[in-house]
């Protein structure tokens, strides 16, 4: 077994642990094959079964696996094989489905050694527990025998300019339309020595940006995910990490995933506000901008106080921005509660919005509740939210017209393109420099389109040339000749 390909679908905690797995894969001695359409030894497929679609993609991609090569080995990790719903069978005596995540580090281990250990036998004259070069370094091919346990921390992120850090995992907060509680049931968080490390090995690999996620990351530290039980229904720990976080030397961009409007404490954002590193958007889940619709989704906060929650976010931070998911046509939601939710969207005035169709999940109990909504209304109100999507985020862009913002380059061709501190994408049209992939950049926005904005590069820069967080009736004055960047 000299090779291995990964398979990913889902969030950013699956892709997170997908580069665990690569580097556990790696430390073992196989080489990695990005491609896959290529006929590598082992294949993982980190699953995703937040909906049908998704459950039907994993089995689709462990479908075309077989078929490459059905004799070679195959594992099918993730949230599908997690979840006894009878959506995933095993298919092939190949086939590994890793149920227990905690098993993930010893079943790739053992899948390897066994190969190792049978062609070791065949050919016995060069059986090796360690490879040296001619420096004397070791490689990371030593001791190909190692019975991993655990996955790895990441030394690195591969593939993408921001490297996520997982830092909480599991959900038992029941949300009547999420699998979620029955795949990850386990609450846990990482202690914040073991993330300051791994984000200083993240920082080293050459990442100018670390976005901290979790399934759900506002109970980092926590045993639950249910506010009322957390000691004054708040809980101060994400903002302690994020406040260490932010001293790393050379981590110029912090970004927080997904949270809900409760999670945002003054606590949390002084620690935004203290920190400019810290970039000023926040993704905060509204699912319905109806309370009723919330309360049938058994969500923790009310659309009252979704709106409270923002207001105090933009009395401390310069024009954030504010992106959001949204389920439309979830049973029970009447026209007036989908008005309640674009009126909502409105008064907000997000920067993104991500709508979703409701689509009943087998094993929730939102899959039996009635009324339903038709699917052709379903689909009319998709629209509807969308339309008002992209005349929000053009708005938000707007803003910025004329002004200096700080862009991390994600490609260089065939444009040059990065996102902003506040998330939106820009495309930047100086292609006289040698611009390269992670490059940050000052530029001036000088227009918007209907999906991005426009700029000019102003100065190349390790640093942001601005604070991004203070509020807009802050004003002072930045020498750019002898500012320290």
């Amino acid at each position: 077994m000299k090779t291995f390909t990964i398979i990913t679908l889902g969030c950013k905690v699956n892709q997170y642990e997908s580069q665990q797995i690569r580097q556990l894969l790696e430390d073992l001695g196989l080489q990695h094959i990005k491609s896959t359409t290529k006929s590598s030894d082992l294949v993982v497929i980190n699953t995703c079964c937040v909906t049908h679609t998704a459950s039907a993609k994993s089995r689709q991609y462990l479908r075309k696996a077989l078929r490459a090569n059905p004799n070679r080995s195959i594992v099918v990790v993730g949230c599908l094989p997690a979840v006894n719903i009878g959506e995933l069978d095993k298919p092939n005596k190949n086939v590994r489905l890793v149920k227990n995540h905690n098993n993930l580090a010893a079943t790739l281990s053992q899948i390897v050694n066994s190969a190792q250990t049978h062609k070791a036998k065949s050919m016995p004259q060069i059986l090796c527990t360690s490879i040296k070069t001619n420096n004397a370094a070791e490689s990371k091919h030593k001791n190909l025998l190692t019975n991993h346990q655990t996955l790895p921390r990441l030394k690195a992120f591969q593939g993408q300019t921001r490297a996520f850090l997982k830092v909480q995992n599991g959900c038992d907060g029941l949300c009547t339309y999420c699998i979620i509680p029955k795949t990850r049931p386990n609450i846990s968080s990482e202690p914040p020595q073991n993330v300051l490390t791994e984000a200083q090995h993240l920082v080293n690999a050459g990442h100018k940006e670390i976005v901290l996620t979790g399934i759900f990351l506002g109970a980092y530290g926590q045993n639950t995910v249910r506010r009322r039980k957390w000691n004054n229904h708040r809980n101060p720990k994400l903002a302690a990490l994020l406040k260490k976080m932010a001293k790393i030397p050379g981590l110029e961009r912090i970004r927080l995933s997904s949270l809900e409007p409760m999670d945002v404490t003054d606590q949390l954002l002084n620690v935004f506000v203290n920190n400019p590193n810290i970039m000023p958007h926040l993704h905060l889940s509204l699912q319905s901008g109806s309370s009723s619709i919330l309360k049938r989704m058994c969500r923790q906060y009310t659309a009252d106080s979704f709106i409270a929650t923002v207001e105090r976010i933009k009395t401390h931070l310069d024009r954030p921005a504010i992106t959001t998911d949204i389920i439309v046509g979830f049973p029970g939601e009447s026209d007036d509660d989908f008005q309640q939710t674009m009126q909502l969207a409105e008064q907000v005035g997000f920067a993104k919005m991500h709508v979703f169709p409701f689509s009943a999940r087998r094993g929730t109990p939102a899959a039996r509740m009635q009324p339903t909504v038709n699917n052709k209304v379903i689909k009319e109100r998709a629209s509807r939210l969308r339309d008002l999507d992209r005349r929000l985020a053009l708005a938000f862009r707007n803003q910025f017209v004329g002004e200096t913002a700080a862009i991390l380059l994600e490609n260089t061709t065939p444009a040059a393109v990065g996102r902003s501190e506040r998330y939106f994408m820009v495309n930047v049209e100086n292609q006289r420099l040698r611009l390269k992939k992670n490059d940050l950049l000052n530029v001036t926005i000088t227009a918007n389109t209907p999906m991005h904005a426009l700029a000019q590069v102003t100065q190349h820069t390790q640093f942001l040339a601005v604070h991004p967080n203070f509020p807009k009736i802050t004003t002072f004055a930045i020498d750019h000749s002898s500012q320290i960047q």
